[in-house]
């Protein structure tokens, strides 16, 4: 799980979204920026996250929030996952885990008794400063946006 925590700093990204286009912190210097991750694109936990953010992104654009999504899905999978669903929001394609390991929520998980690495499904607000104003590890899928817009 991640150790970053409200007050630090962001970590410095860099990553490559459905389209091949760079996107890093420096990028969002003077905005609000949401960073959420997700273990993988098109699974029900994932779909319902990202269209419950889908569904209140004129609220958070108007809270003035930049979204970003990030997986280790494939640039191709990530913009099949966007025309599904008609995500207006850019999704990174980290497949070598360089974004995934900045924000530490790539690791150890368990399921069934199993352990396995993989994504901790997180999100991160992130101020104008590149300052963490938020970090959700108990991220409620359906209801996402709710535990943005009420901090």
């Amino acid at each position: 799980m991640t150790t970053l925590q409200i007050g630090d700093k962001a970590p410095d990204f860099k990553g490559v979204d459905q389209t091949g286009k760079i996107h890093q912190l420096g990028d969002y210097k003077g905005k609000k920026l949401i960073v959420f991750f997700y273990p993988k694109a098109s699974t029900p936990g994932c779909t319902a996250e990202a269209c419950n953010l889908r569904d209140n992104y004129e609220i958070l654009k108007e809270k003035g929030y930049e979204l970003l999504g990030v997986s280790a899905d494939s640039a191709e999978r990530q913009q099949k996952f966007i025309d599904k669903n008609s995500l207006p929001f850019p999704l990174l394609a980290d497949e070598n885990k360089e974004v995934l390991n900045a924000f530490g929520v790539w690791g150890p998980k368990k399921f069934m008794g199993r352990t396995y690495d993989g994504i901790h499904r997180s999100t991160f607000v992130i101020d104008e400063n590149g300052v963490l104003t938020d970090v959700i590890t108990k991220v409620k899928t359906k209801d996402h946006a709710t535990q943005i817009l009420e901090k």
